[in-house]
C-alpha cells in the first residue's frame, strides 16, 4: 500500500469521525434522569453535583438564567450519556429554574426545583446515648399495604414465606401501622435495613429482600412504598417521640445499578477490569444469581473481610488493597470512593435525604471497606453541615482497640475520621461467649466484659459508642433456644452500661434463630404482621405467657431508662468479677444505679463491704427488674445466673 493510499484512507476516516460527532451533536437532547432530583437553598456549601444522563448528553453546553444560580464547570465522563454539572446556588431563592442544554443546534430545557429547608442544619438532632434504637428489616416486620405486594420491577420476584432468603412483603405501612407498639415497649429510636430500590432478579432462592444492593439511591424500594409514604412514616414517628435511622451503603451498589451496564467511567468501580472480560465470566444473566453466586473469572477480585489492614501500621499495599478496592460479593460492585466525583455523589445523597424525609441518623454499612478518607470528608461534611446530626458506622472486629481508632478525634488512629458513633462488636462477642460461661477469677464469663471495658480509655467518647448483643448478621442470641435467664443479665447490662444500646427485633418476644443453614433463619417474620398469621404477637393476648413476661420485663426497664440522668450522664464504675459476682455502677448527682450479676451456675453473695464506695451508708435500695426493695446492710445471697439492677 502506497503512502497516498494511506493518507487518503485517514482523511476519510477523519472526515467520518467529524460528520459523526456533528450528527451527535445535531442530534435532540434527551435528559433521561438528572441526579439529584432536586436540591436546596441556604445549604453551608452552596455548591451541588448534578449527575446528567440522557443519550449523547456529554457533549451539552448547560447554562441557565435562574436568579443567583450559576454554572461552575461541567465534568465529561467517559461515557458518553452522562455530564456532570457543578452548579453554585449560594444566592438562590427557592424556585424552579430552568437548565438549557445544548449541542450543536439542538436545544433541550429541563425544569429543576430548589427548595427550601425544613429547618436549620443545626435543628437538627440525631440519636444520642439518651435513645435505644430497635433494629429491624421492613421486609419481615409487617405487611401494611397489599397494594405493594406485586408492584411492576424490572427484574421479576415473588412473595414467599415459606422460603427464608425470598421476599416476605413487609413494607413501610406496617411500621408505620405499628408506632404505637414502639411506644409501649420504651425505645426511642427505629432502625430500618436499607430502604431504597433493590431492584435485581431473584433465582426462586435468594433474593435482595434485605435492601443491601442499591440500584437506585433516589428512589425508596416500590415493595416497600414510595418517597412520600417514607416521609410520612418519619413525620408520624417524630409526633410520638420516636426517630428514624436510615441505613445507607457508600462501599458498593447493586450488579442492576443503571451505573453498571453504562459505566460512567472507567474508575468509576473499584477493580472492575472482570466485568469486560465476557458477560458468561461475569453475572450469570440467565439464573440472576444474586448475594454473591455470580459466576466470576481470574480478574476478579474477592476483598479479603479482613479490616485490620486499614489501621496496621505496618501495611502491606497489597493487603490494603483487597480488603478496600476488593468487592464484598460478586453481586455488589465496589464503588471507588477516591473518585471525588462518586464521593461527592455519595455525600450529596446522605444530605438529599436528611432534607427530604427527615431523617436522625444514619447507619453506615460496611464502614471500613470503603476509602477511608474519602468517608472521613463525608463525615466532616456531614458535621459542619450537621453539627448535632449522628452516624454510626458498621466496623466488625471485636477488638476495642481497631473500634476506637475509627471514633472522631481518635488519639491512636492515623487519620481522624470524624464518624462520632462506632459498632461495640466486642460486647456483643464478649456477652455470647459469657453467657455460655461459669465466671471465674480470672478469664472466662463476665470477666470478658469487665476486660473489653478496660478498653474506654481508648475511646474519646465511650457514651457515643453503640453496644448490642445481636443484630441482622448474627446469630439470635438465644440461639435455637428460649432460657431467658442469660438474655436479662445481657439486656440488663446492655441498657446499664456507658453505651448507646441497640437492640433487634423480636427479642422481646422470645425470636430466635441461628445463621447455621441461611442468614433468614435469624431474620424471620414478626409473627402478627402479615396476613393469615395464626397469631399476633403485637398484641399482650396474641403473646404466649413467656412472651408477655418477657416483652412486660424489658419494657419496664425501657421505660425507666427513659431520661434517667444516671444512666445518661452518669460516671462509670466497674468491679473486677468477685466469686463469680460482676458489679458495674453508674452515679450521677447523688444517686446510683448498681447492676449486679451473678455470672455463675450456681448460689453465689454480694460482698456489700466490698462495694462500699459506691453503696455508701445505705440501707435500702430498690431493684428495678422487679419493683421489690433490697437490704444492703448485709450481704446478698444471689440465685444461679441472677441480675439485679439496684437503684438509690
Amino acid at each position: 500500500m502506497n503512502t497516498k493510499h494511506i493518507l487518503r484512507k485517514r482523511v476519510i476516516l477523519l472526515l467520518a469521525l467529524f460528520f459523526s460527532s456533528t450528527i451527535a451533536m445535531n442530534a435532540a437532547q434527551k435528559i433521561d434522569r438528572i441526579e439529584p432530583t432536586n436540591w436546596f437553598v441556604g445549604m453551608k456549601n452552596p455548591q451541588v453535583q448534578l449527575m446528567v444522563y440522557g443519550k449523547d448528553v456529554r457533549a451539552a453546553e448547560v447554562s441557565t438564567d435562574y436568579p443567583g444560580v450559576r454554572i461552575d464547570s461541567l465534568v465529561r465522563l467517559d461515557s458518553p450519556n452522562y455530564l456532570l454539572v457543578y452548579m453554585n446556588v449560594k444566592d438562590a431563592q427557592p424556585g424552579t429554574m430552568n437548565l438549557l442544554f445544548r449541542a450543536g443546534k439542538s436545544k433541550t430545557s429541563v425544569k429543576y426545583e430548589l427548595k427550601a429547608r425544613d429547618m436549620k442544619g443545626e435543628e437538627r438532632m440525631g440519636f444520642t446515648n439518651a435513645d435505644v434504637l430497635y433494629m429491624l428489616m421492613p421486609d419481615r416486620f409487617a405487611d401494611g399495604s397489599q397494594k405493594n405486594n406485586a408492584v411492576k420491577t424490572k427484574y421479576s420476584y415473588k412473595i414467599d414465606r415459606s422460603q427464608p432468603s425470598l421476599r416476605h412483603g413487609g413494607d413501610l405501612e406496617g411500621i408505620r401501622q405499628h408506632l404505637d407498639y414502639f411506644k409501649e415497649l420504651g425505645v426511642t429510636a427505629l432502625w430500618f435495613t436499607p430502604v431504597l430500590e433493590n431492584d435485581s432478579p431473584d433465582n426462586g432462592v435468594n433474593s435482595s429482600y434485605h435492601g443491601y444492593a442499591t440500584t437506585d439511591y433516589y428512589k425508596v424500594d416500590p415493595r416497600f412504598g414510595t418517597n412520600e409514604e417514607y416521609r410520612k412514616l418519619i413525620d408520624e414517628a417524630h409526633k410520638k417521640g420516636l426517630k428514624v435511622v436510615m441505613d445507607m451503603i457508600f462501599n458498593h451498589c447493586g450488579y442492576e445499578h443503571p451505573w453498571i451496564k453504562d459505566m460512567p467511567s472507567k474508575d468509576w468501580l473499584n477493580t472492575p477490569e472482570w466485568l469486560s472480560a465476557g458477560e458468561k465470566t461475569g453475572r450469570d444473566v440467565t439464573t440472576g444469581y444474586v448475594d454473591g453466586s455470580g459466576k466470576v473469572n481470574d480478574l476478579y477480585l474477592q476483598t479479603s473481610y479482613k479490616l485490620t489492614p486499614v489501621v496496621d501500621p505496618y501495611v502491606s499495599d497489597i493487603d490494603l488493597h483487597e480488603t478496600v478496592d476488593g468487592w464484598f460479593v460478586p453481586s455488589m460492585p465496589d464503588l471507588n470512593q477516591k473518585n471525588p466525583h462518586v464521593i461527592k455523589y455519595l455525600i450529596q445523597n446522605s444530605e438529599w435525604w436528611i432534607e427530604t424525609v427527615g431523617i436522625d441518623g444514619i447507619r453506615m454499612d460496611t464502614y471500613p471497606y470503603a476509602d477511608a478518607d474519602a468517608m472521613a470528608l463525608w463525615m466532616k461534611t456531614l458535621d459542619e453541615e450537621y453539627p448535632n446530626f449522628n452516624v454510626v458506622g458498621e466496623t466488625w472486629v471485636t477488638e476495642p482497640a481497631y473500634t476506637a481508632a475509627w471514633q472522631k478525634d481518635s488519639k491512636i488512629a492515623k487519620k481522624n475520621s470524624y464518624l462520632k458513633t462506632v459498632m461495640d462488636f466486642s460486647f456483643y462477642d464478649k456477652i455470647n461467649m459469657a453467657k455460655k460461661e461459669n465466671t471465674d477469677d480470672w478469664w472466662n464469663g463476665y470477666n470478658r466484659i469487665y476486660n473489653s471495658l478496660v478498653y474506654d480509655y481508648l475511646y474519646p467518647n465511650p457514651s457515643s459508642v453503640m453496644a448490642f448483643i445481636e443484630n441482622h448478621d448474627t446469630d439470635r442470641f438465644l440461639g435455637n433456644g428460649k432460657d431467658t435467664t442469660a438474655l436479662k443479665q445481657a439486656l440488663a447490662l446492655l441498657l446499664t452500661v456507658n453505651r448507646i444500646p441497640q437492640l433487634y427485633y423480636g427479642t422481646e418476644i422470645l425470636m430466635n434463630g441461628t445463621k447455621e443453614v441461611t442468614d433468614g433463619n435469624v431474620r424471620k417474620d414478626f409473627p402478627g404482621g402479615f396476613k393469615g398469621d395464626e397469631r399476633n404477637a403485637f398484641a399482650a393476648e396474641g403473646r404466649t405467657k413467656a412472651e408477655n413476661a418477657m416483652f412486660t420485663w424489658l419494657s419496664n426497664l425501657l421505660h425507666w431508662r427513659q431520661g434517667n440522668d444516671v444512666i445518661i450522664k452518669g460516671s462509670q464504675k466497674q468491679f473486677i468479677p468477685y466469686k463469680g459476682v460482676y458489679v458495674i455502677a453508674r452515679q450521677y448527682n447523688g444517686k446510683t444505679v448498681m447492676t449486679v450479676i451473678n455470672g455463675t451456675r450456681k448460689d453465689a453473695a454480694l460482698s456489700v463491704k466490698r462495694y462500699a464506695e459506691v453503696i455508701g451508708q445505705t440501707k435500702q435500695a430498690r431493684d428495678v427488674l422487679t419493683g421489690s426493695s433490697v437490704a444492703l446492710d448485709k450481704d446478698l445471697k444471689l440465685t444461679p445466673r441472677q441480675v439485679l439492677v439496684l437503684e438509690f
